[in-house]
């Protein structure tokens, strides 16, 4: 299954995405419903790249796959889609943990020890 990168190269023709960001938005699709993986996570389970690498895939091409399910280690919820994501996180059952109230209210966290996935594909 290929996917197309949101520019093209020529006008009306599609251009392939790099191969290093067609692996991470596989590894995305890979992580089950109600669990996550940081992008650490993901750089370290292809065995290249790193955490920013990782984040710059989902940032360009990662919003036809489960974005919300690619995270910061820290759990905190993306920044400017915080309530997008949060509908994801609710819908599948994810595993939160409140937050105290700030100046964006009351915005929990993934309760990253219970939430987060360990990409072994056998028991997905």
């Amino acid at each position: 299954m290929g996917r197309m990168s949101p520019q093209s190269q020529e006008p009306g023709a599609a251009a392939e995405l790099p191969a290093f960001a067609e692996r991470v938005l596989e590894v995305a699709e890979l992580i089950p419903p109600g669990r996550v993986m940081t992008y650490g996570d993901v750089a370290e389970w292809l065995g290249e790249g790193g955490p920013r690498q990782v984040g710059r895939v989902m940032a360009l091409y990662g919003g036809a796959v489960p974005w919300w399910r690619v995270v910061r280690a820290d759990g905190v919820l993306l920044p400017g889609h915080e309530q997008r994501a949060l509908a994801h996180y609710r819908a599948e059952g994810t595993p939160l943990r409140e937050a105290a109230r700030s100046a964006e209210g009351h915005l929990p966290r993934i309760r990253m020890a219970a939430a987060r996935w360990d990409g072994d594909i056998s028991h997905t």
